[in-house]
C-alpha cells in the first residue's frame, strides 16, 4: 500500500510536465502517450474510491472510542508538525497558482501557527461532541408484530473537492471519520503540497489507532481528468461535498452522477426595520461585512427601512468606511449620505446580487417589511439573512417567509458556521432542500436504515 506521500512521485502531472521535455514526432503517438496517461489515471481513482469503499464498511461499525483515539492522534500530531506543515504551506504560497489567487482566496490558504493551533483544537472538538451513528429515530411495533426501528447510519463514501482551503483537508476528514464515513479528498493544485502534508498525518493517526489506512485518502494529482473520473464512480462514492468558488460548484453538479450537496454562493442580506435598535443594527452590520469579508456567511447587501434610513445611514456609512469597504448605493442611500457628505459608488443592478467577498457591500433603501422581504426572497442565494428590529411580530413574519436555510432576527450573519451552531467543525453550509440544509456536522453527514425484526410473519 502506497502512502499519499509516496504516490505524489507517481503523480500523472508529473509525467505530463516529463513529457513536454520529449519531442514526439506524430499526432498518433501524441494521442497514444494520452490514451495511456487517461487509462492510468481511471486505474487510480477507481482503485482509491474501491479502497474507500471496503473502509467504508469497517467504519460503519467502528466503535466511538476508536475513532475517537484517531482524532486524539491526530490533534497531536498536528501540534507537533507546525515546521514542516508551514514549511509545505510556504512552498504553495510561493506557486505560480497562489500568485494569481484573490486576497481573500490566499488568505484562506495560508497557515499560522494560530490557525495550526486552532486546527487542532478543532479536532478535539469533534472529540467531544456525541457519536450520531446508531442514534434511534423512530421505534414502532406493528399489529403484527412487526418491530420497526429507523436508525441513523453513515453515509458511506464522500467526496470532497475543494479549492485553497487546506483546513478542509482536516474538517472533512475528522467529520467523516467520526461519523462513520469514509472520505475521499481532492484538493486545488495552489494548495497540493500543504494537503499531501496534512493528509499524511491522518494517515498515520489512523494507522496508529487500527483503522483503516483508506478511510481517508487524498486524491495524489491535481490533473482535472482525474476529476472526471470521480465524478462519475456512482456505485462507489455516494456523496459529493464541493467546497470553493461558484465555477467549481457548478462544474461538479453539472457533470458529477453523485448526488451533489452545496451553495453556489453566499449573497447574505441585513434588514434594518423600521423599529430596529439603530446602534444594535451598526454593530451587526459592520461585524457582517468587515469581521470576514471572504467568508460565505459575510453580508453583501444591507437594505434599510425608509423611516430610519435618513438616521441610519450615515452611522452607519461611517462605521463601515472605517473599515476600509466600499459602499455601493442606490438612488435613495445615495442621496441620504450626500446629504451628510458622505462620497458613495453607485451601484449597478448587478451589485444586488453580487457575492462580493471582499470589502464592498451594496445599500439600498426600502418601504416596507414586505418589499425587504421580497427583495431578499429574489436577490439573495438563499444561505443566511438578518432583520434587526424591537417588533416581534415583524420578526416573526420575517423568520416564516425569508426562504433561506438560516434566518436570524437581531444577530450576525457570521454565525453560520458549524462551531457557532456547536457541530464543531463543519463539512460545509448546503442550500439545497433535499437531505441537508445550512451548516452540515455529524448528522448531516449520516442516513438512516430500517431495522425490522419478526417472529415468522409472511405477508398476505
Amino acid at each position: 500500500m502506497l502512502s499519499c506521500i509516496e504516490l505524489t512521485a507517481q503523480c500523472p502531472n508529473v509525467v505530463q510536465l516529463r513529457l513536454m521535455s520529449f519531442s514526439v514526432s506524430s499526432a498518433r503517438q501524441i494521442d497514444k502517450v494520452l490514451s495511456k496517461m487517461t487509462a492510468d489515471l481511471t486505474s487510480l481513482v477507481t482503485a482509491l474510491a474501491q479502497r474507500a469503499r471496503a473502509a467504508s464498511l469497517v467504519l460503519a461499525t467502528t466503535p466511538t472510542a476508536a475513532k475517537n483515539a484517531a482524532l486524539a492522534q491526530l490533534a497531536e500530531l498536528i501540534d507537533g508538525a507546525h515546521p514542516a506543515l508551514l514549511a509545505a504551506n510556504a512552498q504553495d504560497l510561493a506557486s505560480p497558482e497562489a500568485a494569481a489567487l484573490s486576497v481573500a482566496a490566499r488568505d484562506r490558504l495560508t497557515l499560522t501557527p494560530t490557525r495550526l493551533t486552532q486546527l487542532a483544537a478543532s479536532v478535539r472538538a469533534v472529540i467531544a461532541l456525541p457519536d450520531p451513528v446508531g442514534d434511534l429515530l423512530e421505534e414502532t411495533t406493528r399489529p403484527n408484530g412487526l418491530r420497526i426501528r429507523k436508525v441513523r447510519v453513515p453515509i458511506g463514501v464522500i467526496g470532497i473537492i475543494y479549492e485553497a482551503r487546506p483546513n478542509v483537508t482536516i474538517d472533512c476528514a475528522v467529520l467523516c471519520l467520526k461519523s462513520g464515513n469514509a472520505a475521499i479528498l481532492r484538493g486545488g493544485k495552489e494548495c497540493f503540497h500543504t494537503n499531501t502534508a496534512l493528509a499524511a498525518l491522518i494517515t498515520a493517526a489512523l494507522i496508529a489507532a487500527r483503522l483503516p489506512s483508506d478511510a481517508v485518502q487524498l486524491i495524489p494529482t491535481t490533473d482535472r481528468a482525474a476529476l472526471n473520473v470521480l465524478l462519475k464512480l456512482d456505485k462507489l462514492v455516494h456523496c459529493l461535498i464541493p467546497r470553493g468558488g461558484e465555477s467549481l460548484i457548478r462544474f461538479v453538479a453539472e457533470n458529477s452522477t453523485i448526488p451533489v450537496i452545496k451553495h453556489f454562493q453566499g449573497v447574505c442580506f441585513i434588514y434594518v426595520d423600521a423599529a430596529a435598535d439603530l446602534a444594535m443594527a451598526e454593530a451587526i452590520a459592520v461585524n457582517a461585512k468587515a469581521s470576514r469579508p471572504s467568508a460565505c456567511n459575510a453580508a453583501e447587501q444591507l437594505l434599510v427601512h425608509a423611516r430610519v434610513a435618513e438616521t441610519f445611514l450615515p452611522a452607519v456609512a461611517r462605521a463601515l468606511l472605517a473599515h476600509k469597504v466600499q459602499l455601493r448605493c442606490d438612488a435613495a442611500s445615495t442621496a441620504i449620505l450626500a446629504r451628510a457628505q458622505i462620497a458613495t459608488t453607485p451601484a449597478t443592478s448587478a451589485d444586488y446580487t453580487t457575492e462580493f467577498l471582499d470589502y464592498i457591500i451594496a445599500v439600498r433603501v426600502v418601504d416596507s417589511l414586505d418589499n425587504a422581504i421580497t427583495t431578499i426572497n429574489r436577490d439573495s442565494s438563499q444561505h443566511s439573512d438578518a432583520i434587526i428590529t424591537a417588533d416581534e411580530t415583524a420578526a416573526r413574519h420575517f423568520l416564516a417567509t425569508v426562504d433561506s436555510a438560516t434566518v436570524y432576527w437581531n444577530a450576525s450573519t457570521r454565525f453560520t458556521d458549524g462551531f457557532e451552531f456547536g457541530y464543531g467543525a463543519e463539512i460545509g453550509i448546503s442550500t439545497d432542500r433535499l437531505h441537508a440544509r445550512g451548516p452540515m456536522g455529524l448528522r448531516e453527514l449520516c442516513t438512516y436504515k430500517f431495522l425490522v425484526e419478526g417472529t415468522g410473519q409472511v405477508r398476505d
